[in-house]
């Protein structure tokens, strides 16, 4: 199967976030080929790879052909040789979302990408300018989540080893393991220190919750979208259906803490929303732009308040860009996230894997996502304490009038239903 135009975009459903377009990802793997890759093929393999597709011509400054001469040129003796090479040579890009997949860590890869996860639920990611390990976001519900892991933790060790010059596949293959062991995590936020013991579980994902709440908006629609998710979009399809038939005057959708998933999805939800106008555009290193549309197909028009913060990312970033730069909604709460590259994900002769960062994420006006994300048009800031109350502690206290960004949402709302003259208790202005 050879997805080109319309790519199959994943954004790190379990481990790592990077928004993915894969190609050439058939049934069976080409390791299974007759032909076996010698440890030097593989290195040439990758290097040439990275010459054909990686975004940037200039490779960040390095010279790639004196790269290859110099891997090229030495003698390797088995596949775990090449690998170490391979991954030295992709260091020198300097950029944290190029990686190399051994046939275990591609083949798990794989395994999150389908949905299916055993694990603690946490979005991963190396910092571009400290490579420190950084959590994107704890998947809601999850072991990580419920143990009260956050976005921006930074992971200092995993089981009592040190994660400096750690990558992520590594780290994925600490922090993975048989459901009900358990990982230690120790934690950097705000300055200080912790200890996270978490017990792996095998989880379920449901992406999409909603209900009817009764505010001083009026009665408002309440969608929690989790994650883009191949199913997402159904799930979101029927949110919005039933929420329609109950004669909703506006909507809150939320993303905080979404930390992505897949492209299609995240553009599939936005046509739901949006009738006409740009969605998204990527950027490659020829300055080509690949632009994804709304089709006149929206579900509803009425008022939209859509609740961001920075543990919102990738695919949350490209649908709350798209949201706010066609002024279909505004944005309330804090700074994303900012992950806005995407990476194409390529097997190799000998079963192991390759993703390479091929090109960049622009909102429909042309504002790079990458590095600083999307900023709200009403800015709610909760301080870590707050944060952990409201999602751990006093759950009960989300989604109301005593959870500051939904209520400042809900001021925004009502005002945008009194401007539209809908009714407060029910409206269809389809």
């Amino acid at each position: 199967m050879v997805i080109t135009k319309s790519r199959l975009v994943l954004g790190a459903t379990a481990v790592t976030l990077s928004t993915i377009a894969v190609t050439s990802l058939g049934i069976h793997s080409r390791g299974q080929a007759l032909f076996k890759a010698s440890p030097k093929e593989t290195v040439d393999e990758v290097w040439q790879i990275v010459n054909r597709q990686y975004v940037d011509g200039t490779f960040n400054q390095v010279d790639w052909q004196a790269v290859r001469k110099e891997y090229l040129n030495k003698s390797y003796s088995n596949q775990q040789e090449a690998y170490k090479s391979i991954r030295e040579m992709l260091k020198k890009l300097g950029d944290p979302y190029t990686r190399f997949m051994d046939p275990s860590e591609f083949k798990n890869m794989q395994v999150d990408t389908s949905g299916e996860l055993i694990g603690i639920g946490i979005t991963i990611s190396q910092d571009e300018k400290t490579k420190q390990l950084v959590v994107i976001a704890p998947i809601e519900d999850t072991p990580a989540f419920k143990a009260g892991i956050l976005a921006k933790d930074v992971i200092l060790k995993i089981n009592g080893k040190s994660t400096q010059g750690m990558d992520t596949n590594q780290a994925v293959s600490l922090i993975r393991g048989e459901a009900n062991t358990k990982v230690t995590l120790t934690i950097q936020r705000s300055g200080a220190i912790k200890q996270f013991d978490i017990k792996r579980a095998r989880i379920e994902i449901h992406p999409v919750r909603y209900s009817q709440k009764q505010t001083p908006a009026g009665n408002i629609g309440y969608i929690r979208l989790n994650q883009f998710s191949a199913n997402a979009g159904k799930e979101m399809q029927n949110a919005i259906k039933d929420l329609e038939s109950k004669r909703v005057a506006g909507y809150v959708l939320d993303l905080r803490g979404n930390p992505g998933g897949l492209l299609f999805s995240s553009v599939e939800i936005a046509r739901m929303w949006l009738d006409k106008g740009t969605i998204v555009s990527t950027i490659d290193r020829q300055g080509e732009q690949e632009r994804e549309i709304a089709r006149g197909r929206a579900l509803t028009n009425k008022p939209l308040v859509v609740l961001v913060d920075k543990g919102s990312a990738s695919a949350s970033e490209i649908l709350s860009g798209a949201l706010q730069d066609n002024k279909r909604a505004v944005l309330v709460g804090t700074q994303t996230f900012g992950k806005g590259l995407v990476q194409s994900v390529r097997p190799l002769e000998d079963g192991s894997g390759l993703a390479v960062t091929i090109a960049k994420y622009h909102t429909p006006k042309g504002k790079d996502i990458n590095k600083h994300g999307v900023d709200p048009d009403v800015k709610v800031d909760l301080t870590d304490t707050q944060r952990q109350d409201l999602w751990l502690n006093e759950r009960e206290k989300l989604a109301t009038l005593a959870d500051p960004q939904f209520a400042k949402a809900v001021e925004v709302l009502g005002k945008q239903i009194a401007a539209k003259g809908i009714t407060r208790s029910s409206a269809d202005t389809k």
